[in-house]
């Protein structure tokens, strides 16, 4: 299997398994108990806590852990709508839907404002847009994603977080393709609300972190235990956290090489694309982005069997922007910046990890000449 789906999970660390085997088998015990058993398990639960903040700029305080980055994003934004009194938002119809589809819940249940910031044909958002809309009187939350999971643009966090700060508006991100990507201080940056999920930076499913500033106050999420300060019952999962925590660590220790390597295949990748097609359409192609979308020049009827001629040849990219004969649902990130032409043609979601090579770019763009 030649997998270039990064995007959607990643391979987990042999040391972040090793890490989690061991605990599975010789810290068993619930980190609510007071015995010594327990006990062990706490140590090793607050201590992740502890090196994940260390990480992010961050204190420990202000890090809650959760099942997935979706469960922190849908936890950020009600809380902002009934703990917070935000009465308005301001997002882009690109985010992912774990932030669209509550903003609509949120809408629908609570009466609240959503305002969407127009879009450039790379996905870019206008900054002084952003800043004309905040002068209202309502309060209102800012919600960004930092890297675009489709076509891996990047948001300017330092820009939007001090326009932020100039109109006394909350900024959340959904931060789950950038979080062991780059180096994030996140109190520097000035964010106040940031999720992230542990599969996305070679950790184990099923784990994720919530962030949110000191200087804002959450409400209880999940009831009948005291757990994560009493907002958010139910046993903690300590190999799970512990394997994230190790994961975070080995990402940011190797993040100079790491770069360097997705750096090389990116611009690879670009080069082959642009060398054998006629002018592919390519989103992502910034420094350190291991994202790349392109919308290709094929024959309709030949893009029809893409998908299944990569997968036959073991292949893995994804693929969910084309609406050939209505056979694809068209994604929701495409639709909202591309032309009605460029809606008909075939695309493909290739995401990169330190682990590819240039020999698997060179299967996938001769599998793609072969099919154009």
């Amino acid at each position: 299997m030649i997998y270039l789906d990064h995007a959607a999970t990643t391979y987990i660390h042999q040391e972040v398994v090793e890490l989690m085997h061991s605990i599975l088998l010789n810290t068993y015990g619930n980190p609510s108990s007071t015995h010594q058993t327990g006990q062990s398990a706490k140590a090793i639960l607050e201590q992740s806590r502890k090196s994940i903040a260390q990480q992010l700029g961050v204190l420990a305080s202000e890090i809650i852990f959760t099942s997935s980055g979706t469960e922190s994003n849908n936890w950020i934004l009600t809380n902002a709508v009934e703990n917070l009194n935000v009465k308005r938002f301001i997002s882009t119809k690109i985010e992912h839907h774990a932030v669209l589809h509550t903003l609509e819940h949120l809408q629908q249940k609570d009466g609240v404002e959503i305002e969407y910031l127009t879009l450039n044909n790379q996905g870019n958002i206008n900054l002084s847009e952003l800043n004309e809309k905040l002068d209202s009187e309502h309060k209102t939350m800012v919600t960004l994603m930092h890297v675009n999971n489709e076509i891996g643009t990047i948001l300017p966090l330092e820009e939007v977080s001090k326009i932020c700060k100039q109109n006394q508006a909350l900024f959340h991100s959904d931060m789950v393709q950038s979080i062991g990507k780059y180096q994030l201080n996140l109190q520097e940056i000035g964010i106040d609300f940031m999720a992230a999920s542990a599969h996305k930076f070679h950790g184990p499913k099923g784990v994720g972190i919530l962030f949110a500033s000191k200087k804002h106050s959450l409400n209880s999420w999940l009831l009948g235990g005291a757990q994560e300060k009493g907002l958010r019952a139910g046993t903690e999962a300590v190999h799970q956290i512990a394997g994230m925590a190790k994961a975070l660590e080995i990402e940011l220790a190797n993040l100079k090489e790491n770069h360097q390597k997705i750096n090389e295949l990116r611009n690879y990748l670009c080069q082959k694309l642009n060398l054998h097609f006629n002018n592919p359409r390519i989103f992502g192609n910034q420094e350190n982005s291991h994202i790349i979308n392109v919308i290709l020049p094929f024959d309709i009827q030949k893009a029809s069997m893409l998908t299944f001629t990569l997968n036959l040849k073991s292949i893995a990219v994804s693929r969910g922007s084309a609406c050939q004969s209505g056979s694809v649902k068209p994604s929701h990130v495409l639709d909202a910046i591309l032309s009605i032409n460029e809606k008909q043609l075939p695309n493909l979601r290739i995401s990169l990890a330190t682990k590819n090579t240039l020999d698997e770019i060179d299967v996938l763009i001769d599998v793609l000449m072969a099919n154009s």
